[in-house]
């Protein structure tokens, strides 16, 4: 789902892209669109993911200082964001602060948390988890990262 690649750690104006492992936001389409647009105004600083998607991967958690190209629904790298806060914690564990900062207008945890299960639970990620009857719980383990917009296209 992710490229990972090593980083060099300076990247000029009008750099290319193709060297950076990449930030999928959802799946493309409708959603995908919505919060690459919000994180290009800068609504969104933070995003949430499973730790179970990278371990089925093999791949290595995100850390703070990584710089990752943002992609569109048609696969475009469009911006490049830093990130500089990566937290592992329970999914009953996430907080307000996190929630907001998803910039999809959540003004509680229970209604982040009811729009990520109910991503979590929909067919095209238990396809891609490669398990049809995959749920969460309150110790599901969720990835928090905060970012910031480093440059866009």
């Amino acid at each position: 789902m992710r490229e990972q690649r090593d980083l060099p750690s300076q990247y000029p104006a009008g750099m290319k892209l193709d060297g950076l492992s990449l930030m999928e936001f959802g799946f493309p389409g409708p959603l995908r669109d919505r919060l690459v647009a919000a994180a290009l105004s800068g609504a969104k600083t933070s995003t949430s993911g499973l730790v179970l998607e990278y371990d089925r991967e093999g791949e290595p958690l995100p850390r703070v200082g990584e710089r990752l190209a943002v992609v569109d629904s048609g696969e475009r790298r469009v911006a490049v964001i830093e990130l500089t806060e990566v937290r592992t914690v329970r999914l009953a564990d996430v907080d307000l602060q996190h929630a907001l900062d998803e910039g999809e207008g959540y003004d509680s945890v229970a209604g982040w948390r009811t729009a990520h299960e109910e991503f979590w639970h929909s067919a095209e990620m238990r396809a891609e988890l490669g398990d049809p009857d995959f749920v969460v719980d309150d110790d599901t383990l969720v990835l928090a990262q905060r970012f910031r917009l480093v440059h866009t296209v």
